[in-house]
């Protein structure tokens, strides 16, 4: 049967090159049929593709489809609700307020609301004007000297080297244009964010522009960057929520003198990102650690970042606070679902703790152990719309970072092609010719109108829920359906520790398994 294919695919492939043989056009004959046979005969010798051995040229179409199947599948067959990890609906959301057009819908909500699952918040028959929301919040303990007023929703933590040149400039232009925060990420800081937007300074483990000639934590060179006017916060990263407990490399190969003079880190040498810490390697340590950026810094706002793991880890943390009384000025919550340039399969897919898992438990052991006024907690992990700060809000965070969204409002189209250096847009790639396309100008008030239309949206659910101030938001005002009869809200859905919980003879079971475990000098 093969065979037989075979015999009329080139009985075919002959009479077309004949035909216009016959036309007297023998340029037709050497264009299609010599080169075709000479692919067919290099397929059916090659060892290294069963298909194309066994089926020359054909072979190589289920090669095209393959290539194209991602475009056919998101601009033809994907439903508006169907695509990961971001599907249409919240795509279209986010460019229309970055453009600043209208973002309403007609004929009402395609959702089903009968779907376990469907999330609803609790309207107020008394609301509020979204000018008599409050919409910052201050960042800043007791040992804290120079607090940060932060707006709810920021950019999260994208390296430069992660991002072109052009859509870290572009962010940043479009905080300063909207008055919010930047993270880092923990590539360095470099002077594509210093364009005038405030800056949250991370510091991972490779300690990055903060390094001496072994790759230590460096004081001197921290204190260069950390007391720069743009530079508000200082955050510790000690782990993130595609990859966590899992280090990086940058080949020699791929590092450029300009990353290099960036990360402060040697030409001709593997750039490496270890899995954990040199600074500190407990509880107590880390703590100590943010205190001594803290005092660096001269008095700035100090926190970590960190994606839920083992819970005894964390509340060994928080056993060192009680135990030093030392305290984070934040933490920064990533879940699992945060996004990444690259991931092994296994970290991004079965590593880390969820964020709305996380974020309730880490909100809930500082409750438990009485300092959770002291502390800002902000949520980190695919987060794109108004609705989506209130629910993480609902379960404890104070503030919001938006990652990919900021990515999108810059052009990103979800490519997925963040860790092949070929991104379409110029967002997530190195190559000079794409990051051409664009342009810091036009991108950077994108970036402007999607922070104020987003934050515009949540400060008016705010509003309608008859609230004044987001940190009034209770779990009572927001309702989970739990099958297609039941709902309920969050605050009997999910446990919410009390003031002090965890200091009572008497803690609750859910915790005290790995409270018990937890210790303040190890991890």
């Amino acid at each position: 049967m093969r065979r037989k294919f075979y015999l009329a695919f080139a009985i075919v492939l002959l009479a077309i090159a004949l035909f216009f043989t016959m036309l007297h056009d023998l340029r037709w004959f050497t264009v299609i049929l010599i080169p075709l046979v000479l692919i067919g005969i290099y397929d059916f010798f090659q060892r290294s593709h069963t298909i194309l051995r066994n089926f020359p040229i054909l072979g190589h179409l289920r090669f095209i489809l393959e290539f194209i199947r991602p475009e056919i599948q998101q601009y033809f067959i994907a439903s508006d609700h169907s695509e990961r990890p971001f599907d249409r609906e919240t795509r279209t959301i986010i460019y229309q307020r970055a453009k600043n057009v209208r973002d309403t819908i007609a004929f009402g909500s395609d959702r089903e609301f009968k779907k376990p699952g469907y999330e609803w918040l609790l309207h107020s028959l008394s609301p509020k004007h979204v000018s008599e929301v409050e919409p910052r919040i201050l960042v800043g303990g007791k040992d804290c000297t120079k607090p940060y007023s932060a707006s709810r929703l920021n950019i999260s933590a994208m390296s430069f080297g992660a991002l072109s040149a052009n859509a870290i400039m572009a962010l940043n232009n479009g905080a300063k244009i909207g008055n919010f925060a930047q993270n880092t990420g923990e590539g360095g800081l470099s002077e594509h964010h210093l364009q005038g937007g405030d800056i949250i300074w991370q510091i991972g483990t490779g300690y990055f522009g903060c390094r001496d000639v072994n790759g230590k934590f460096s004081p001197e060179e921290f204190v260069k960057e950390a007391t720069r006017p743009e530079v508000k916060m200082i955050e510790i990263k000690l782990s993130q929520g595609a990859k966590p407990s899992h280090g990086g490399i940058l080949p020699a190969a791929k590092l450029t003198a300009e990353i290099a003079r960036i990360r402060k880190v040697p030409m001709g040498q593997d750039v490496l990102s270890p899995a954990a810490h040199t600074a500190f390697n407990n509880p107590e340590g880390l703590l100590k650690f943010v205190q001594e950026l803290r005092s660096l810094s001269g008095g700035k706002p100090v926190g970590f970042k960190l994606c839920l793991g083992r819970r005894s880890q964390f509340l060994g943390i928080c056993k060192a606070m009680l135990k030093t009384g030392i305290l984070p000025d934040f933490i920064t919550v990533d879940g699992a679902e945060g996004g990444t340039g690259a991931a092994p399969l296994e970290f991004a897919n079965h590593v880390g703790t969820p964020l709305n898992e996380g974020l309730l438990f880490i909100h809930n052991s500082l409750m438990g152990i009485g300092v959770r006024e002291h502390i800002r907690i902000i949520a980190a992990g695919k987060i794109a719309t108004g609705f989506d700060m209130i629910v993480k809000m609902a379960l404890g965070a104070d503030m919001c970072n938006a990652g990919r969204a900021m990515m999108m409002a810059t052009g990103c189209i979800q490519s997925m092609q963040c860790n092949t250096n070929t991104c379409p847009t110029g967002v997530a790639t190195q190559d000079k010719r794409l990051q051409r396309g664009l342009v810091v100008e036009e991108k950077k008030h994108r970036v402007a109108h999607y922070h104020a239309n987003t934050l515009h949206s949540f400060l008016e659910l705010i509003g309608a829920m008859g609230l004044s101030n987001p940190s009034d938001i209770s779990p009572a005002y927001v309702m989970h359906r739990v099958d297609t009869e039941r709902f309920k809200p969050f605050i009997e859905v999910f446990e919410y520790l009390k003031p002090g919980d965890l200091l009572k003879d008497s803690i609750p079971e859910n915790f005290k398994y790995h409270w018990d475990k937890a210790t303040s000098d190890s991890f």
